[in-house]
């Protein structure tokens, strides 16, 4: 059995282009007066120049133009059968990309497309409910992580609320939609002190530089690989971000808010970064401080496989990563400082993001922390002599309280006669 279409038609390649199978539309002829349908294949254009989604796009607005959904604006009008796949990429998505960056609109619209319209885009809005967006979310609860099944809810409820907004839903289906408690559990992986020590100690002098830099200052892969020596101050004893890499292009901004300012250099590390600008083949302000054989900045997929996946190997490490890292300098860092600092070590925008997801908990720190509290509930008290004597007279009264109890009992082995007289039994 096909596919439902839901009133959308079809779409497939033929040769070199898009054919669009619209649904049966039925027209009145205009001279015998008779009601007459059509479902002549439409031509939506070549296959080089448009994908798939495309041409749905492409057929969707061809079926409108015939059954004269637009007004005289060329507003679409909500009838109860626009898609989510159209409602998305002709309403939501235009409205998102002002908010969100270049890259960042590529890989949020990669997720949803993959997450939710492959399964749910050719259902019209009208007929969504909250059972087929539960079952959705129940769907992604088994394969992916609890981060994207936490961003899915999260659009989903957006878009809803934006065709709501739009007058094309009159009722929210995604409004109650709920979190599956089942979730994978997101990666905790930390190391320990020497795990990181052992990682450097197998370092050849600029990977050494390369992750010591990153441990001690905590740097995201994007902003250590496009330092440039024009950041480096080392009068100051300071690297100053200004700018971060991703995906093969150099941006002028960073993840978060805090994310491009000035860190501390320790006085080792900026006599390290000293000697490696004087071996550097090219140590022009312009030049980055890390640079491949070609002159451009290190790409980070390829530095973690060719390095941090070969150190985890050789020292039996569970796993090593950027983002391991990072987790675990936030962890260890508990012992060393305020949670205060740790944030700003991290340079989050908001201290939840650092205690919750970075910060995990230490059991040898919390069981030190039993003893320490123990400890302390086991010192003397400024009153213990006072205390010391409310003790003992307490003891007394209690001592008292129960001898007296005692003093209306009966021996052992006596019994009451009829007369409620005591007898003791005689043993012959």
């Amino acid at each position: 059995m096909g596919k439902a279409t839901y009133g959308t038609g079809s779409v497939r390649p033929r040769g070199k282009k898009w054919y669009g199978y619209p649904p049966r539309i039925r027209t009145k002829d205009p001279v015998t007066g008779n009601t007459i349908g059509s479902r002549k294949p439409i031509v939506l254009g070549a296959k080089s120049k448009m994908t798939k989604t495309e041409a749905r796009d492409a057929l969707a607005r061809e079926i409108a133009k015939r059954r004269g959904w637009f007004r005289a604006n060329g507003q679409m009008m909500n009838d109860g059968s626009v898609t989510l796949n159209w409602f998305c990429n002709n309403r939501y998505f235009p409205l998102k990309e002002g908010d969100w960056k270049e890259e960042t609109a590529k890989t949020k619209k990669g997720l949803i497309q993959t997450n939710i319209l492959d399964d749910l885009g050719e259902i019209p809005l009208a007929s969504f409910d909250r059972f087929t967006l539960q079952m959705q979310m129940t769907k992604l609860a088994k394969t992916c992580s609890k981060d994207t099944v936490l961003q899915m809810r999260a659009y989903l409820r957006d878009m809803f609320a934006e065709a709501m907004d739009q007058d094309f839903l009159f009722k929210d289906p995604a409004a109650r939609v709920k979190i599956p408690p089942q979730l994978r559990e997101r990666d905790t992986t930390t190391l320990t002190w020497d795990q990181l020590r052992m990682a450097l100690e197998v370092l050849f002098e600029r990977d050494r530089i390369v992750l010591e830099l990153d441990m001690t200052d905590a740097l995201r892969p994007s902003e250590l690989f496009a330092l440039r020596w024009k950041c480096f101050d080392f009068e100051n004893s300071r690297l100053i971000i200004q700018e971060t890499v991703y995906k093969g292009k150099i941006r002028p901004w960073g993840k978060t808010r805090k994310s491009l300012t000035p860190v501390h250099l320790p006085p080792v590390l900026v006599s390290d970064l000293n000697a490696w600008k004087a071996k550097c083949p090219d140590s022009s302000p312009e030049a980055f401080i890390f640079r491949s054989d070609t002159g451009s900045f290190l790409d980070t997929g390829n530095y973690r496989k060719r390095v941090l996946h070969q150190i985890a190997e050789i020292l039996n490490l569970p796993n090593l990563t950027f983002q391991i890292i990072r987790r675990t300098i936030a962890t260890l860092s508990q012992t060393k400082g305020s949670v205060k600092s740790t944030q700003g070590l991290l340079r989050h925008a908001r201290t939840p993001t650092t205690t919750d997801g970075y910060m995990q908990v230490i059991p040898e720190c919390v069981e030190q922390m039993v003893d320490s509290i123990h400890g302390e509930l086991r010192k003397p008290s400024t009153a213990a002599a006072d205390t010391a004597k409310m003790s003992t007279n307490r003891r007394a009264k209690e001592r008292r309280r129960r001898l007296g109890k005692n003093t209306n009992l009966a021996p052992i082995g006596t019994k009451l006669s009829s007369a409620g007289l005591e007898d003791t039994d005689v043993t012959c």
